[in-house]
């Protein structure tokens, strides 16, 4: 090919690629193209016309057309508000002033979770503890001096007063409902003793802790042993009210097991083994497990 056409040639491929056309060679065919990029916009939704924001509204009166950006304004936000009642019924702005007090009947630290707000936890206070003496109307039922009929003696010589006579006395003091046992630990369970320790509350008050206890010979027998104890608590909690006092003197064990008492000789009706026991004088005699 004359040298004039291979100049001809090149001159032609130089316009073309300026051009950005499309041009052959004599083995590969080659396209370019110029690439144009657009900058992304971010398309930002407008605060709806309900909500009430201040910084939206402001920019939205200022300028129709100008977007708002939804964060602006954020840190304008007070962090406490208060209730403009001006012009409110009368009712409302007293009930949205209103503040309650809150009650001090109990103290910090003795609160049963998740129950009653002014309910004391028994199992820790000492409320009221020697806070006040009761009246005296009170304290003559309690330091009555007690009918010695209603006192009962087992067979080993031990008196004592039942049960149900330190209810009654209680119930005369301080009224159904105006005393109570509340347990402080939790049933001790052992291999022949029950045992747990209970808490007296008068009139609101703690006025007297004691452990009580009792004996059991098989597992069956653990629920019963359990409620015994009780009784057994509530008996030692008395004596700090003063209420049989007496059975704890030795001097009036003695003139009342004279006086009300005897002391027999008894026979075990399986083994015949003999065993000095006692009885009240009004009782009739023995017959089981021992025989006079």
């Amino acid at each position: 090919m004359p040298l004039f056409a291979h100049a001809a040639r090149g001159a032609r491929l130089a316009v073309r690629r300026a051009q950005g056309a499309r041009f052959t060679t004599s083995w590969r065919t080659y396209a370019t193209s110029t690439r144009n990029s657009t900058p992304r916009t971010v398309a930002v939704k407008k605060a709806s016309t309900g909500t009430n924001a201040s910084a939206s509204t402001t920019a939205k009166d200022a300028n129709n057309s100008k977007e708002v950006d939804p964060l602006q304004g954020a840190a304008d936000v007070p962090e406490t508000y208060e209730l403009d009642v001006e012009g409110l019924p009368e009712a409302v702005a007293s009930a949205s002033t209103t503040s309650f007090p809150t009650p001090q009947s109990a103290f910090v630290g003795e609160l049963l979770p998740g129950s009653d707000p002014v309910a004391t936890d028994w199992s820790r206070s000492y409320h009221g503890l020697s806070s006040q003496a009761f009246s005296k109307e009170i304290a003559d039922v309690l330091l009555a001096p007690i009918d010695e009929r209603d006192i009962e003696i087992k067979p080993d010589g031990l008196i004592y007063l039942p049960e149900i006579k330190y209810r009654r006395i209680l119930n005369k003091a301080f009224g159904p409902g105006g005393w109570g046992l509340a347990p402080r630990t939790e049933t001790n369970v052992g291999p022949r003793v029950v045992s747990r320790e209970y808490a007296l509350v008068c009139m609101g008050r703690l006025v007297a802790i004691a452990r009580g206890e009792q004996e059991y010979f098989d597992p069956s027998g653990i629920p019963t042993a359990t409620e015994a104890c009780k009784s057994n608590a509530l008996m030692r909690c008395c004596k700090d009210l003063g209420v049989a006092s007496e059975l704890w003197d030795p001097r009036f064990i003695r003139e009342f097991k004279e006086k009300h008492c005897v002391e027999i000789w008894g026979e075990h009706i399986t083994t015949k083994k003999k065993k000095r026991l006692w009885r009240r004088k009004d009782q009739p005699k023995l017959d089981y497990p021992y025989r006079e």
